[in-house]
This record gives structure tokens, sequence and C-alpha cells, in this order.
């Protein structure tokens, strides 16, 4: 009877796993940079009126919804299923509802990514360190967009792939269904059909590694099929392989290469980028030692990610995901053998060894108890009640980033043409939808080159910007005060500062009687003597 209480009381202890979630969740909307950290990035704005559009009509897009300069282009709205999340989530509670949703998501991937570690065999310090390194070299990616979920079901995938590797059992084929999930909600399903592969190509060479007499294809014809599973699983989505050709263009693209933020390679400043070239090195590290014991998957594992990670910064929080499990099995194994001669790391061993596998408060039980929708309501409560209160807890987008005060102070905008950047357009797309249109916005996959580079020339005063104005009949110009462009317009003859904050700047322009023109000089002109 004693003991029956006992677990009674331990099963109510929560998990280490349920710490994680909690510390996280409550990191970003309490300690953090709040509600509004989330929403940093525009391109959450059209996302959601992306969902509210296929939630009203029923249908997919087929045509750009959003813009005057491509009327009627096809457009593939290939994050349908994270768009009606959002919009779901923005029709019950706003943008809090918005940023509940990533925030969950997020502190889900750090509690699942936690336990992964403690899976593979890392003691509970090692494993604490490394969700925290993992996460902060991640934090980059934290905001309320689709991506969130590539990161969750990256993490999942490779546990399930690390199991069967192990153990095989039939739940390995539950990725098919899991590809054609992720299709529906992220562009980022390239990395499960990726990640396959190197699992398939590591199986093949350390069969070929093995003896002759003891090589088994098994494995090898195993995940060929489960290649082929997950292949067929991303067709299952409203556009077809026509997405698949569409992603093919745009990842080939030189103009989305060199001109996309996500693309470039990482800059090693800040501190989540320095954890990351800590992870980094600790996963290359690793690569001989796995060699050396003929794994050659978990070897390819870190390279291939590693590789990524260096040639795009989106491909980072994949690369910590891949490599923070492996180099958590090794490093605990060094520390093992560390604490063998005494001293204080065989205290430290034995602390980890307390919140092991088996143990009350670790890996035992379920994954997650009450605590985890404890914090989310927790948090749901302290968003909404002190959403008035405190800058931190409103969820909204930040005067400090995008135009909030210039369009508060601006005149009607519906019908008018604005020249302004990318990020702001997503801001007047979730502001003004669907009385304004867009010139550019942040889907970069649907604009082209060639839009984009006349984008370039004009934000940047190119000579040729007011030719551009002239093609696309732009009467409003929403401006950062720190472009080239901002310093060329406030001088023209033909254009008025309507608003000027120090940080944003609203010009019109002025249409002029014929003669006026003609007499007035042009900016750049030298004047009449």
């Amino acid at each position: 009877m004693s003991e029956n209480r006992t677990e009674l009381r331990a099963s109510w202890i929560p998990s280490l796993s349920d710490v994680v979630f909690a510390s996280v969740l409550g990191w970003l909307f309490l300690a953090g940079g709040g509600a509004v950290a989330l929403l940093g990035d525009g391109d959450t704005g059209w996302h959601i009126r992306t969902g509210e559009y296929i939630l009203a009509t029923g249908t997919f897009p087929q045509q750009d919804l959003f813009s005057f300069s491509r009327p009627g282009q096809s457009w593939f709205a290939w994050e349908w299923l994270s768009d009606v999340v959002f919009a779901l989530a923005h029709k019950a509670g706003g943008l809090t509802g918005v940023v509940l949703i990533s925030g969950t998501v997020i502190a889900a991937t750090s509690a699942v990514l936690f336990r992964f570690l403690l899976w593979q065999g890392g003691n509970a310090l090692v494993a604490i360190l490394l969700m925290l390194i993992a996460g902060s070299a991640s934090t980059i990616h934290w905001l309320a967009r689709p991506h969130v979920f590539t990161y969750l079901l990256f993490a999942v995938s490779l546990w399930v792939l690390e199991a069967d590797r192990r153990r095989p059992t039939r739940w390995v084929f539950a990725l098919g269904a899991l590809s054609a999930l992720w299709t529906n909600l992220h562009g980022g399903f390239a990395a499960l059909v990726a990640t396959t592969g190197i699992y398939l190509t590591g199986s093949a060479l350390e069969t070929l590694w093995a003896p002759a007499a003891e090589r088994d294809w098994n494995r090898v014809k195993r995940y060929a099929l489960l290649l082929g599973l997950v292949a067929a699983g991303t067709l299952l989505t409203p556009y077809g392989y026509h997405l698949h050709q569409h992603i093919f263009a745009y990842l080939r693209s030189d103009f989305i290469l060199n001109h996309v933020m996500e693309f470039q390679p990482p800059t090693f400043r800040g501190e989540g980028m320095r954890h990351f070239e800590l992870m980094l090195f600790a996963g290359l590290a690793c690569v001989p030692v796995l060699l050396r014991r003929k794994d050659a998957t978990s070897a390819l594992l870190i390279l291939a990610w590693a590789h990524a990670s260096l040639t795009s910064a989106r491909h980072v929080l994949l690369f910590v995901v891949a490599a923070s499990p492996v180099v958590a099995r090794e490093l605990s194994k060094l520390l093992e053998q560390a604490s063998a001669r005494g001293g204080w790391m065989k205290i430290l061993q034995e602390v980890a060894a307390d919140y092991g596998v088996g143990r009350p408060g670790a890996t035992r039980g379920p994954a997650f108890g009450w605590l985890v929708p404890g914090m989310v309501a927790a948090v749901s409560v302290v968003l909404f009640a002190g959403a008035g209160k405190s800058e931190k807890l409103r969820a909204e987008f930040s005067d400090r980033i995008f135009p909030v005060k210039a369009c508060t102070a601006a005149p009607n905008l519906a019908g008018r043409r604005i020249f302004t950047s990318d990020q702001w357009a997503d801001y007047l797309i979730y502001r003004y939808y669907p009385q304004v249109k867009v010139f550019l916005d942040g889907r970069s996959d649907f604009y082209g080159a060639e839009l984009g580079e006349e984008y370039l020339r004009a934000r940047n005063s190119h000579h040729e910007w007011e030719q551009i104005f002239e093609r696309y009949s732009f009467d409003l110009a929403l401006l950062p005060a720190d472009w080239p462009l901002t310093t060329t317009i406030k001088s023209h003859p033909d254009w008025k500062v309507k608003y000027d904050d120090g940080k944003a700047l609203l010009l019109e322009r002025v249409r002029r009687p014929e003669a006026e023109n003609a007499a007035a000089p042009r900016s750049g002109s030298p004047p009449k003597s």
C-alpha cells in the first residue's frame, strides 16, 4: 500500500520535460522579449489573411491575393495549413492567440528535444546544457511563422528514425503520413526527405563496411521503401507536383540566394550564433569518433546539416536539432569515463544519475503531465489580462519595427498605390487587406527577380527610381528614415512629406500644373539661369 502511495505521489511530480516546457514558455512571454518579439516578422500578417481567405471561401488560392504589381498571376499558398491554424487562432484571440500557438510549439520543441537527448543516453545535466545551447542558437527563428512547425516535426522525425535504428518497428512508416502533414504546414518538409535519404545512404555504407558474410541488406531496403513513402507524402497537397517544381525553381534563383537574408550564410555575431558555433565545433568533433565506430549514419547527418547551416542561416535550427543528440551521447560517455577517477566529476555524474532514465521526474511515466496544460492556461490568462498594462504582454506589431504610427496618422489608404519595404507591406496586408494592395511583400518566391531588382533600385535611389515610380503609378511612399531613397524623395518637388516621426516617413505625390512642372528643376538637375 505504501509503495502505491509513493508511486501515486511520484506521478504528480512534474517531469524534467514538463519543467523545460514551462520554463521556455514562461521565458518567451514573461522574461524574454515578450509577445511582441514573436511578431518581429511581418510575414505573420499575410499568413493570417491567407488563412482567413481559405476559411471564408472554402478554396485554396490559385492566384495572387495581395498585390497590384502582379494581378492575376498564379500563386501557391504552400503553407496553407499553417495559415488556417493562424487564422483560427486569430479569430479566437487576435494576435494573442497567434503568438500563444507559436510559443507553445516552440516550448514543445525544446521539451521534445530535451527528452530525445535523455533517450539517446545523455545524462540530465548534459541534456539541459545542450538543450539550452540549441535553443539559444535557434532564437533567431523564434517567430510566429509557419517554420516553427518544421522545428518541432524535425525533432520528432529524427527521434522516430533513431528509435527504428535501435529496434525496427512498423511505426517508422508513419513518417509517410507525417510527411504529408508537414508539406501542408511548411516548405521545410524537404528536410525530412533529405534526412531519410541520409539514413538510407548511411545504412548502405554500414552494410558495406560489415564483413561479407554478415551483410544484411534488409535495413537498406527498408529505408529505400521509407524514402519512397516520404517522397509520395509530399505530393498530397492542393498543388500536387507543381509545388515541387515551384520550390525547385525558387531555390535555384540567384536573386533569392543573393538578396533574401534567410538564404545567406550565418554571421557569427550575437549570443545565439556563438552558441551555434559551439554546437558546430562539438558536432564536427564527434565525426571521427563516429566513423571509427562505423556509424556512418550519424556522421553523415552531422556533416550534411553542418554544410547546409553554413550555406543558409535558415538551416541553423535544423543542424542544432540533428547534432545535439549525438553530442549529448558522446559527451556523456566522456563524462562517465572522467567520473571513474572520482572527485567533483563523480559528484556531477551522481547528480545527473538522480534524474536519469527511470527516476521520478525524469523519463518515467507520461512525457508531459499536468504542468504543461497548466502553464499554457496560466500564460493565456496573463497575456489576455495583462495586455493593457504591459507593453511586453501586448501581442501587436511593434512600432519600433513597423510603421504603426505612420499608418494611424495617414489619411484613407484604400485604393492607393504605396511604395514601401517588403516587411512593411506585410504589415499593410494585415492592417488593410483587402482595401489596400501592395507592390511587393515578403513572399519572395512569388515576385521574381525582375520585380525584386526594380524594388532594390528604387529603394537605393538608383537613377531610374523616378521611371520605376511612373511605371507603377505610385502616389504614396511609406519609407524607413534610413533608406537612401528617403533623402532623395524628400527634396523632390513632386513629393510632399505628410508624416515624419524620425523612423517612418509618409510622402504623397503632388500633382502640379504643367507650367509649374516645366519651370521647376528636377531633383539632381541644375537650376535654370
